[in-house]
C-alpha cells in the first residue's frame, strides 16, 4: 500500500460565498478540491477565476498541478472560472456535458479537454460522476468511496438534493457519510425544507455539510435536525475522511 492510500480523503471548499476562514475572498459560486488516494479533482471553478485562483494560492493549491476538473451545471457561477485556469496552463481532463461545453463555446480552454461523462465514470480511483441527473437544469455530483461510506458532493443540487443522493445510491450501493455542497434551498419554504431533510434521512445520510446556495434558513434547520451529524461549511472549510 503506498503512503498516500493511507492519507485521510480530504475535500477542501475553495470558492464559495459562505465564508468559513475569514482570510479568504467570497463570492457568489462554489468550486471544492478533493484529494484522495494520491489524487486530485477540482469540482466547478467558482463564478470568477481571479478570486478562484487567489484562494487556491492561498489554500497551497497550484492549479497548473490539476489533471482532472469537473463542472456540476451550466450555470456561470460553477464554471465562471474555467478561463482563467485554463490561462493558468493546466493540462487537465474537463468532465462535463453536451449543456455544459455549450456555455463553454467562447472560452478559450487551451490544455482543458474535454470529456463527455456517463452515470457513473470513474474520474480517478474512487471518485466518480452521478452523470447527468435532471432534465430542466441537469446536473452531476461527485461520488467519493470511503471505508465510512459515500462522499456526495453536488455543485447547486438544482434536480434536488435527494435527488442527487439517490443517483449516488443508485450507482454504488453503500451507505452515505456525508453530503455537502449547495442544496438550492434558499428560496424554499420551511415545509420544503424540512421535506428534503427527511427525505435525506431516510437514505441514511449521517453527516450534512451545506452551503452555497443552500440558504441560511435551510442551514439552520439541518444543524437543529442532524444535531451532531451537522458540520459547518464554507469557504476554507477542509473536511477530512478516512479512505
Amino acid at each position: 500500500m503506498s503512503p498516500t492510500a493511507e492519507l485521510p480523503c480530504r475535500i477542501t471548499v475553495v470558492f464559495d460565498n459562505l465564508a468559513y476562514a475569514n482570510d479568504l475572498t467570497t463570492s457568489w459560486g462554489f468550486a471544492a478540491v478533493i484529494e484522495c488516494r494520491g489524487e486530485t479533482v477540482l469540482f466547478d471553478t467558482g463564478g470568477v477565476g481571479g478570486i478562484l485562483l487567489d484562494n487556491l494560492h492561498a489554500l497551497d493549491f497550484d492549479p497548473s498541478s490539476f489533471q482532472h476538473v469537473v463542472i456540476s451545471h451550466a450555470h456561470d457561477d460553477h464554471y465562471g472560472g474555467v478561463g482563467a485556469l485554463a490561462a493558468s496552463g493546466v493540462q487537465a481532463s474537463l468532465y462535463l456535458f453536451p449543456r455544459i461545453e455549450q456555455q463553454l463555446s467562447g472560452v478559450a480552454l487551451a490544455g482543458l479537454t474535454p470529456v463527455q461523462v456517463e452515470a457513473g465514470m470513474e474520474i480517478v480511483p474512487g471518485i466518480a460522476t452521478t452523470g447527468m441527473v435532471g432534465a430542466a437544469i441537469p446536473e452531476q455530483a461527485l461520488i467519493v468511496q470511503t471505508s465510512q461510506g459515500l462522499v456526495v458532493v453536488t455543485g447547486c443540487a438544482h434536480p434536488g438534493v435527494v435527488e442527487m443522493v439517490q443517483a449516488a445510491k443508485a450507482l454504488f450501493d453503500d451507505e452515505v457519510y456525508l453530503v455537502m455542497g449547495g442544496f438550492h434551498l434558499g428560496r424554499a419554504s420551511d415545509a420544503v425544507i424540512q421535506e428534503t431533510i427527511a427525505g435525506l434521512q431516510s437514505l441514511g445520510v449521517q453527516h450534512v455539510a451545506p452551503s452555497h446556495c443552500t440558504g441560511e434558513r435551510a442551514i439552520a434547520l439541518f444543524e437543529q435536525r442532524y444535531g451532531d451529524g451537522f458540520i459547518p461549511s464554507g469557504l476554507g472549510r477542509v473536511i477530512e475522511i478516512e479512505p
